[in-house]
């Protein structure tokens, strides 16, 4: 959302006097998400006087999910949008809520960042610990104080913050709630939605996904590069638990590195990060094509890559050498730090 300096911290203060006795959403709560069902949603879009400038019907894939573009109207000026439902009842319109877009300033500043391991130090390594992270909310797990102070320090540099997890669809009012919480007021959250992954038909994820994100977190990042188009500065901050330096080191290969698609492509695909499937293999080198087709037409954006881990791994982590080239060509990009 969008508001003057005074508004933003009115807003912030009434945020903050409503959260003291917040009773924070436990994951289990959202589980009904698991189900699949298809909408139609209508927008209208109004301006500062409430007049309707633009009204358009969307449908949503058969998982519930939209993903649409709207130009922006030539009037300028901030943008309401009305959002109603229409499929779920013939002949009503649910009406959902009122939302103020984005606006993203000049110069344009985005922060994409992990949540688990990287913002909480969650643990799902046993079903003992995947039971409790579903009966409890976020804050059962620890957060990770400098991760936090990281993005914190940014937003007030007027970074927007955008969250991409591998934590499963229906944990996102838990974390959001959990954001909020710590004035992280963002609504920018990206979860992975695992009705994709068991789905025979549907979706882009199959079962390796599980535990390989490499497709799954590269495939976010850019479709978020293509809605917001290249800033002029980007924050990528993950853990030194998974892979996460190696797909944002791809991201800063098509950006920074200017490498071709077609020989990143074949550099990767063979990538434990990256384990891709026939039909992926094709969609992420079309990613990678998009992801260099706008960013010609932009200038290099300065790039930063913050990478958590434990002190014990720190030296490795700055001394290791990637298997791939243009990795180890472009990893003083990446900052390690302790948290």
């Amino acid at each position: 959302m969008t508001f003057s300096t005074q508004g933003k911290f009115e807003f912030f203060e009434e945020v903050k006097r409503n959260f003291k006795d917040f009773v924070p959403t436990r994951p289990i709560q959202a589980i009904s998400l698991l189900s699949s069902h298809e909408f139609r949603i209508k927008v209208v879009g109004l301006d500062q006087k409430d007049h309707i400038i633009f009204m358009k019907s969307f449908d949503s894939d058969p998982f519930g999910n939209f993903n649409f573009r709207i130009l922006k109207p030539k009037t300028g000026g901030e943008i309401k949008l009305n959002v109603y439902e229409t499929n779920t009842r013939a002949g009503l319109e649910l009406f959902i809520g009122s939302f103020i877009s984005t606006r993203l300033k000049k110069p344009k500043k985005i922060l994409i960042t992990d949540f688990d391991k990287t913002l909480v130090d969650t643990r799902y390594s046993t079903i003992k610990e995947l039971y409790l992270s579903l009966r409890n909310p976020i804050q059962y797990f620890p957060e990770v104080p400098s991760s936090m102070e990281l993005v914190h320090q940014n937003i007030k540099k007027d970074f927007i913050p955008f969250v991409v997890s591998a934590s499963p669809h229906f944990y996102e009012n838990a974390i959001r709630d959990w954001l909020y919480k710590r004035q992280i007021f963002t609504g920018n959250i990206f979860l992975k939605d695992y009705r994709s992954v068991f789905s025979l038909f549907e979706g882009d994820l199959s079962t390796k996904d599980l535990k390989s994100q490499g497709f799954y977190k590269f495939n976010t990042i850019v479709n978020i590069l293509l809605m917001t188009g290249i800033p002029d500065e980007l924050i990528l901050i993950g853990d030194g638990f998974e892979s996460d330096a190696l797909i944002y080191l791809t991201i800063a290969a098509i950006l920074v590195g200017r490498y071709d698609p077609w020989m990143l492509w074949n550099s990767v695909k063979a990538q434990e990060a990256f384990k891709l499937t026939n039909e992926q293999h094709v969609k992420f080198l079309t990613k990678l094509n998009q992801l260099k087709h706008i960013g010609l037409s932009h200038k290099k954006p300065m790039l930063k890559i913050y990478i958590r881990c434990k002190q014990h791994m720190l030296e490795n982590l700055n001394n290791q050498k990637f298997n791939l080239e243009y990795a180890n060509n472009l990893k003083h990009l990446v900052e390690y730090y302790v948290g």
